[in-house]
C-alpha cells in the first residue's frame, strides 16, 4: 500500500515561502538591480501570491534589506570560520582577509553589499547590519594588535581598512587580478602590523 507524503507543518509551509522569496529577490536585484526589479516578477519567480510577499515584508525595500542582512552574514560566518584562536593577531588578520575575498567571490555579492546596499539603505545602516551578522572580527582582530591604542582610533582603523577590503572585492567583481589586489593587502598588513609588538606599545598602528 502506497504511503501518502507526510503533511508540512506551518511553521515549514511558511520558512519554504519565506526561502522561496529571498532566493527570487537576490536572483532578480542582481539580474536586473534594485531599483528596476518590481514586486510582481519576484512573486512570479517566487511562486507565489503577492499577499504572501506582504506577510513576510512590508515591501520590496524589506525584502531587500533581508536579502543583503543574509548575504552580509554568509560573509561574516566564513571569515570566523577562518580564524584559529591559536594564530597570532597578524596572521589572524591575513587569514581573515583572504576568507573575505573568498567570500565575495560568490557572484553577485559585491553588487548587494558595496552598490547597492549602501545606495537602498544607506551607510549606517549597512554599517549596522556589518556589526550585526559577525564584521566585528576586524575590529577584534586589531584591537589585539594594538593593545593601548584608544577605542576611538582603533575603530577609525577599522573603517578605514574595511573599505580597503571593499574597494579591492569591488575590483576583482569588475574583473581586476583577485592575486593582486590581495597581495596588495598583505603589503598592507604588512606594512602595518609587521611589527606588531611596537605597534601595541606606543599605540601608532605602523
Amino acid at each position: 500500500m502506497q504511503q501518502k507524503p507526510a503533511r508540512r507543518s506551518n511553521r515549514e509551509r511558511t520558512e519554504e515561502t519565506r526561502s522561496a522569496l529571498l532566493a527570487a529577490g537576490r536572483t532578480l536585484f542582481i539580474e536586473k538591480g534594485y531599483a528596476e526589479t518590481g514586486t510582481p516578477e519576484i512573486v512570479k519567480a517566487a511562486n507565489v501570491t503577492r499577499g504572501a510577499l506582504y506577510h513576510h515584508f512590508r515591501d520590496k525595500e524589506d525584502l531587500f534589506r533581508a536579502v543583503v542582512r543574509q548575504e552580509a552574514r554568509a560573509v561574516g560566518e566564513e571569515i570566523e570560520a577562518s580564524v584559529t584562536e591559536t594564530i597570532a593577531p597578524l596572521e589572524a588578520l591575513k587569514d581573515g582577509s583572504a576568507a573575505y575575498f573568498n567570500a565575495m567571490a560568490i557572484p553577485g555579492r559585491a553588487r548587494l553589499l558595496l552598490l547597492d546596499g549602501p545606495a537602498v539603505l544607506g551607510p549606517e545602516e549597512m554599517s549596522r547590519i556589518d556589526r550585526e551578522t559577525g564584521g566585528g572580527s576586524l575590529l577584534e582582530g586589531l584591537a589585539a594588535l594594538r593593545g593601548n591604542a584608544s577605542d576611538q582610533e582603533t575603530r577609525a582603523l577599522a573603517d578605514m581598512l574595511s573599505a580597503a577590503f571593499d574597494r579591492a572585492a569591488l575590483a576583482i567583481a569588475f574583473g581586476e587580478s583577485r592575486t593582486e589586489y590581495e597581495a596588495a593587502m598583505g603589503i598592507l598588513l604588512e606594512g602595518l602590523f609587521g611589527t606588531g609588538e611596537n605597534a601595541s606599545s606606543n599605540g601608532n598602528p605602523g
